[in-house]
């Protein structure tokens, strides 16, 4: 037989099996549909308790969502969604406090400038006892942020009580349009070192990065240190806009791959705000999503240095794709890649518990680790590091405790409610008695130790002495906070933080981009390979 028969007759007998595989799809399906008909019928009528039918539907179509196994995918109710949109937008109608639970205890954990809460003396540490005419022992912080949020201009009364008073106090709010700043301070530090502290990438962020960035800069700023730590993300578009303003129009910001369809390409639209002053970026293992759309961008285009610690490796794209009654599903869609081909996305998977970790953690990576992973190169020739996350080209760890200072942070971590209690009523009680260069003093340390065991918190006293430098972390963090605010405190905790005085060095040493870079040290790069 000759081989254009035999192509012939293998080329009829494929049709066929492509066919029955068609039917053996459809009939799989069909019967998959049937299965899940069957079981609702089943659960619907025979369950012990009654579930109207809407219900189940929606609990069958969140186990979908969940049975996908991604962190990051969800069906969101009508609720959820506004809680969603006011968290990634940074705006809503309330009275301005975060609150976070504490042991059963809802507790203001932060006051905004320029709200309600603030102009009604509200302070961190207060703890919410009731809202309107309702008691909110035994609910959750999202039962009480319900409660306390609605439309601006109406009515709110809540119930406070006070460490140190003994009676609760309340007070009636109205309620205003509250934003979330993005960037809750900016100040010129030595050597006209501009610093700019992130939040997150809200609706605001670039409008209020830039105001800061050109205040400084006609301040005289040399060079800019963006702190990214602890950002876990936000808006795109905002993230691309940032990085646009430090990179020219035309350069490639990120690229998203899908399923299906071309990759898709962001580049910069718009001239640069600030093109060459040198830049230093921040990141931790918090430092997520669009946080690392903006540091592999500008590391790559040789733009910015690295310096911290390795950040969190989220790449993955998220769509939002409105349901009817007013639902909504967040669902993973695509992955994030850096100008130079590498994915942000860390790869993770799920423990014994059902937490996703990773699965070879390098959130405080050593050189040897670093050297193991995917080389790529930046547009200048130097090694840019993949395998998901953003590896700063200089490393940092945080700043650790002596084992002294150890010994005592343990003895007070079972008591730590009462311990942060205590040091938010003492600095708000010193508020107005110190000035902002003030010194931990003897007698402070004294008197925290007096009320915190009047508190019921007991500490050796040899521990106490022996971690005498956590002590004064501890009030000289709080109080420089309380009496102060956080661009004071932040001016002190320079010293306390080793990744941003490792910028300021560099910065000193850089003055043009070219030299900042130079001081990386990074070696000569072999020829990249995929990731």
């Amino acid at each position: 037989m000759s081989r254009a028969k035999r192509l012939a007759l293998i080329a009829l007998v494929a049709f066929p099996m492509v066919g029955a595989a068609f039917v053996v799809q459809e009939q799989g399906a069909r019967n998959s549909a049937r299965l899940f008909d069957q079981v609702l019928s089943i659960v619907s009528d025979r369950f012990v308790d009654s579930i109207s039918t809407g219900a189940l539907y929606e609990k069958a179509a969140r186990g979908l969502v969940e049975a996908l196994e991604d962190p990051y995918s969800q069906l969101y109710t009508p609720k959820d969604l506004e809680e969603f949109n006011t968290t990634t937008g940074g705006f809503y109608g309330g009275i301005g406090m975060l609150i976070e639970d504490h042991e059963g205890s809802i507790m203001i954990s932060k006051v905004y400038p320029n709200t309600p809460a603030e102009e009604a003396g509200i302070r961190e540490g207060d703890r919410i006892v009731g809202v309107d005419t309702a008691s909110t022992r035994g609910w959750t912080t999202a039962q009480v942020s319900a409660g306390l949020k609605g439309r601006p201009g109406t009515q709110v009364k809540a119930r406070f009580l006070r460490p140190g008073v003994a009676q609760p106090f309340e007070v009636e709010f109205t309620r205003r349009t509250i934003r979330i700043p993005a960037i809750p301070f900016a100040l010129m530090l030595e050597e006209k070192v501009a610093y700019i502290p992130l939040q997150q990438f809200n609706e605001t962020t670039t409008r209020e990065f830039a105001d800061n960035l050109r205040r400084l800069q006609a301040e005289g700023a040399k060079g800019v240190v963006l702190d990214l730590r602890r950002n876990t993300g936000g808006f795109l578009d905002q993230a691309l806009q940032l990085t646009n303003f430090f990179l020219p129009r035309g350069k490639e910001l990120a690229t998203v791959r899908g399923r299906v369809g071309p990759p898709e390409r962001y580049v910069a639209e718009a001239d640069p705000i600030a093109p060459t002053i040198p830049l230093v970026i921040l990141t931790d293992g918090y430092s997520a999503s669009a946080s690392e759309i903006v540091a592999g961008a500008l590391q790559d285009h040789d733009r910015a240095l690295i310096v911290g610690t390795t950040s969190f490796g989220k790449g993955l794209v998220q769509s939002v794709y409105q349901l009817d009654g007013g639902y909504a599903i967040k669902l993973t869609t695509g992955k994030w890649y850096t100008p130079s081909g590498r994915s942000i996305q860390k790869e993770r998977h799920l423990d014994g518990n059902g937490n996703y970790v990773e699965v070879t953690p390098d959130s405080l990576e050593t050189d040897a680790v670093r050297l193991a992973r995917p080389q790529f190169k930046s547009d200048g020739g130097r090694i840019v590091y993949g395998g998901g996350a953003i590896t700063p080209d200089v490393i940092v760890p945080y700043d650790t405790l002596s084992t002294a200072e150890q010994k005592l942070a343990r003895a007070l971590v079972p008591r730590s409610q009462d311990v942060y209690l205590v040091l938010d009523d003492y600095a708000f009680s010193l508020k107005g008695s110190l000035t902002p260069d003030f010194t931990v003093s003897p007698a402070m340390r004294s008197e925290f130790l007096k009320r915190l065991t009047a508190k019921g918190v007991t500490v050796e006293s040899t521990d106490w002495t022996a971690g005498q430098r956590y002590v004064d972390r501890l009030l000289t963090d709080r109080v420089a906070r309380r009496a102060f605010g956080d661009s004071t405190w932040k001016r002190r905790d320079v010293k306390e933080d080793p990744q941003l005085l490792k910028a300021i060095e560099l910065l000193k040493k850089g003055r043009t981009t070219a030299e900042l870079l130079a001081l990386a040290g990074s070696p000569a790069a072999p020829a990249a390979r995929p990731e």
